[in-house]
């Protein structure tokens, strides 16, 4: 995967917030951003808490896309 490209498969959600939050500065200048969350609501909202207290610029994927989130600006 690319570094555009975060999979949060496997990660325990206390680990979440932290990873999220670096991979977003760390590839600020790599917009936009994918975020895959999976199937997991409580991923979902711990991601989109992270974007948001960051003032990011997002949107969550629905149909086929249900379980990632892209970024488009920090």
């Amino acid at each position: 995967m690319g570094s555009h490209i975060l999979d949060l498969h496997g990660v325990r959600h206390h680990e979440v917030d932290l990873k999220v939050e670096n991979f977003i500065y760390l590839n600020q200048e790599e917009m936009p951003l994918t975020i895959i969350c999976g199937n997991s609501s409580e991923m979902i909202l711990i991601v989109k808490e992270v974007l948001e207290r960051s003032c990011s610029d997002f949107r969550e994927g629905d149909g086929s896309d249900y379980g990632q989130i892209k970024v488009f600006k920090l």
